[in-house]
């Protein structure tokens, strides 16, 4: 196992069905991060959120470490710290604060704004030129989620409020930061996930024995909770993440967000007998508009608006 692993490990083999397989997988990590609120409602114990960040996290990164066999050095010291406090364990523990202090949807639609944030960032870091097709879908992909996720009486905090933009701010940091940085020499994203996933749990671990201490009397519907945002919520889908983000667009990349507050809707109507408006249709046609179109280059665009013309002229 170990040894088919580290083989993939390095990633140099294109993706079956090119960049939209890629994508279509890079997308399953947003999507399973949607199953978080269920899990954590459901099969949880309460007041815990810290705690349940370091479970997700470090039982995970821990075995990436053991499989992948190699640990961080020289620069990569630093950086999987730095990556791992943007990617895990702050993102984890501004969204926790985010999602007691305001109503989940406000908290939803907030970290929406991560793309935007994106752009820019990936203008100054990475010298991608922001285009008015990505920042405008961009827009569109805000309006969506806060049609999906916004509802009744509408309360705001201000460290909620800026707990959720900073959420969105060191995501979008640590995405644009790892595509950066890329990786050293025959590390893949299993390696680099389980360098972050450690660094984040082992920050977040201090915080929640101060301020939660340990959770007791743990049943088996909480275990398997655990277990699956250990194991599905983290282990796979920052595996699957971390190499998406080394082999597509990075604002392309980061649209697929989106999916998770989508998912989370959903999830909460065919389980939890949450009502669906006809709003919320209209959001989820805009939101997933925006993340279709995100992954098209200018290139891809202008070819598309010039094909007809030339057709015609013909």
């Amino acid at each position: 196992m170990t040894q088919a692993l580290s083989r993939s490990d390095v990633g140099s083999a294109p993706p079956p069905g090119g960049t939209l397989g890629m994508t279509a997988l890079t997308a399953l990590a947003p999507a399973s991060w949607g199953t978080t609120y269920l899990v954590t409602t459901e099969f949880l114990p309460t007041g815990y959120p810290l705690v349940s960040g370091v479970i997700r996290a470090l039982p995970a990164g821990l075995i990436l470490l053991a499989v992948t066999r190699r640990l961080p050095h020289g620069t990569w010291l630093w950086r999987s710290l730095l990556l791992g406090t943007l990617n895990i364990g702050a993102l984890f523990a501004l969204l926790f604060v985010a999602a007691y202090r305001l109503p989940g949807g406000i908290a939803a639609t907030l970290t929406a704004v991560q793309p935007l944030l994106v752009v820019g960032l990936a203008f100054l870091l990475l010298g991608e030129k922001p285009t008015r097709w990505r920042l405008g879908w961009g827009l569109v992909g805000v309006v969506g989620v806060g049609l999906i996720v916004l509802r009744g009486r509408l309360s705001f905090d201000l460290l909620g409020i800026l707990a959720g933009i900073a959420a969105a701010g060191v995501m979008a940091g640590g995405i644009v930061l790892t595509k950066r940085w890329g990786r050293p020499e025959g590390a893949g994203a299993a390696t680099i996930a389980g360098w972050q996933l450690t660094a984040g749990g082992l920050v977040l671990v201090p915080l929640a024995l101060a301020f939660e201490g340990l959770p007791s009397g743990l049943d088996l519907r909480a275990v398997g909770g655990y277990a699956w945002l250990s194991v599905v919520g983290a282990l796979l889908s920052f595996l699957v993440w971390f190499h998406g983000i080394g082999r597509l667009p990075v604002v392309a990349v980061s649209f697929l967000a989106l999916l998770s507050p989508m998912v989370a809707t959903v999830l909460g109507w065919l389980f939890l007998g949450e009502a669906l408006t006809a709003w919320q249709g209209v959001g989820f046609v805009l939101a997933l508009a925006a993340i279709a179109a995100a992954q098209l280059t200018p290139e891809v665009v202008r070819n598309l608006v010039r094909f007809p013309a030339t057709t015609e002229g013909e």
